[in-house]
């Protein structure tokens, strides 16, 4: 099911709620709902399976982002933003933080669409899900497992001025997450197994 949703702070519906200074959870409150925001792809369908060509290269893949479009970017956007994201085995959502797959900040508000692998590198990048470079991580969950994965994409009502204006590998999901706080107008998810 797609998910529409609107939240000042990024994972609240995703996670249960923020973190604070100590990493532990910490309520945030909720905004008003935008109707139309909608993120969807051609190639994922919303609670389905992975494509075989979008896995990772271990499994037959080649391992590029899938490609991703949305409607009605709600007013007053300034920026995008999108978060890839995955909770591992023996983890709690709303407690522990997720395993992100792909922190991306910084896509102009006139992008409706990224192509399969952003061939044109729109916005900037992250930690992958290692921490050991930027950019994103293709789901290559052990055989016989079944994993769920969560994109979002939310509109934010100016640029995440606490994030450099260029890819780092520094930047994990808490960094993200807390640059978003106060800052997301809505947002819209689409989630798929692999």
């Amino acid at each position: 099911m797609i998910r529409a949703m609107a939240l000042p702070f990024a994972v609240m519906l995703l996670a249960g709620c923020g973190y604070d200074s100590t990493g532990s959870a910490a309520p945030t409150p909720e905004a008003t709902a935008q109707d139309g925001f909608v993120l969807t792809s051609p190639a994922l369908t919303d609670d389905g399976m992975l494509p075989a060509d979008l896995k990772c290269t271990r499994d037959g893949g080649d391992g590029l982002t899938p490609p991703l479009e949305w409607t009605q970017v709600p007013a007053g956007t300034e920026s995008l933003s999108i978060i890839m994201h995955h909770y591992p085995r023996d983890t709690v959502e709303g407690k522990d933080p997720p395993s992100q797959y792909w922190l991306l900040w910084n896509i102009p508000v006139q992008t409706w669409a990224l192509p399969r692998g952003n061939p044109a590198s729109i916005g900037d990048e992250g930690a992958d899900k290692d921490e050991k470079r930027t950019g994103y991580t293709s789901p290559c969950s052990p055989p016989g497992s079944r994993h769920e994965y969560i994109i979002t994409l939310y509109a934010l009502d100016g640029p995440l001025d606490k994030l450099p204006a260029h890819d780092d590998g520094n930047v994990d999901w808490a960094t993200m997450t807390s640059a978003m706080e106060g800052k997301i107008i809505a947002a819209s998810s689409l989630s798929f197994h692999n």
